[in-house]
């Protein structure tokens, strides 16, 4: 098989010849994996299935001082010490401009369109499954836009300022969908940490009221145009699985063992919904042996793999505390299935 026919048969609860892998570094973890191997370009060496490129990534992003980088809706990001994305430091969105304060146009960057365009023009010579999608879809644009605390309170005690304000950002959501759905592309993906370790961060009851209606809206879209849907939550959120199942999510990340068995939830829910990750990144990378890493790693492999329906993964980019021959050993049963 294919990579793309390997990462299409377990999209369809199918049994792959091998389990497709994705597997993507932190800045720190890059460096580190390249000083261990010697080979600035080691990764391009991983069988990696998916071409994924997301809509709030790339030229949109600017350096507006040492270390500050703006997104397009103005929000600023403290990269001093999370290198990666950073730490909103400004507030874009107050109780006095929630219908006025500007938002980036409908239509996406011009040349991030393109970018993706030509991953489809390729994808079969490349032999990939190409992805678009959004890294921060509707309760984590909300809070970057006017801080985590403010969003809760609403959520609380002025519920129709919430209303307001995510109905904004899902009309300027629900525009970019039916253009990047437009395109050749496989999946759309859509970001959005809802969880923290012993739950959600809302509740279910909350997140039922003020999430699920418009998530529905872009999932649906999504569907309609007859794309697989791919989601990425971090923390304790199955307790929602039945939600999103019902719907049409096809692939839920990151599947953190940390907070869910991977096992029971393949058992529970293997049959209707595809995992990507399940390999730890808080505790095993880090904290483990070399053979603990080959012992989990071929496990996943075995049992939640079995009959398709897993992407074999970290639960999230490989952090800079991983151990390099931790890495190693997790690649050496990828690549050696």
């Amino acid at each position: 098989m294919t990579n793309r026919e390997r990462v299409l048969a377990t999209l369809q609860h199918r049994q792959p010849d091998r389990i497709p892998c994705s597997i993507g570094f932190t800045k720190d973890a890059h460096a580190r994996m390249a000083a261990f191997y010697g080979d600035p370009k080691f990764q391009e060496k991983i069988p990696n299935c998916f071409s994924d490129l997301h809509l709030d990534t790339g030229a949109i992003w600017r350096e507006v001082r040492p270390n500050i980088w703006a997104d397009e809706f103005g929000v600023e990001w403290n990269r001093t010490v999370d290198h990666d994305i950073g730490v909103v430091c400004n507030t874009v969105i107050t109780e006095d401009n929630i219908e006025t304060a500007p938002l980036p146009p409908a239509a996406p960057d011009p040349a991030l369109i393109e970018r993706i365009r030509r991953l489809c023009d390729n994808k079969l010579a490349e032999d990939r499954f190409v992805g678009s999608g959004f890294g921060f879809s509707l309760f984590e644009r909300a809070w970057t836009l006017a801080g985590m605390e403010t969003i809760l309170m609403w959520m609380a005690a002025e519920p129709e300022k919430l209303h307001r304000l995510l109905d904004r950002i899902l009309e300027l959501n629900l525009a970019r969908i039916d253009a990047v759905c437009a395109l050749d592309i496989d999946s759309v993906y859509f970001g959005d940490d809802w969880g923290q370790q012993n739950g959600l961060i809302m509740g279910p009851h909350a997140w039922r009221e003020f999430f699920k209606p418009r998530l529905r809206e872009m999932y649906g879209l999504v569907k309609r145009r007859g794309k697989f849907l791919k989601i990425h939550s971090c923390g304790c959120v199955q307790e929602i699985f039945p939600d999103l199942i019902e719907m049409g999510l096809d692939v839920f990340n990151p599947f953190q063992p940390e907070v869910m068995d991977p096992f029971e939830m393949k058992r529970k829910f293997g049959d209707r919904l595809c995992f990507h990750g399940g390999i730890s990144t808080q505790r095993l990378l880090p904290y483990g042996t070399p053979d603990q890493v080959r012992t989990e790693v071929r496990r996943l492999l075995d049992e939640v793999g079995r009959n398709g329906g897993y992407f074999a993964a970290p639960a999230h980019a490989i952090p800079g505390d991983a151990k390099p021959e931790n890495i190693h050993a997790m690649l050496e049963v990828l690549k050696n299935q």
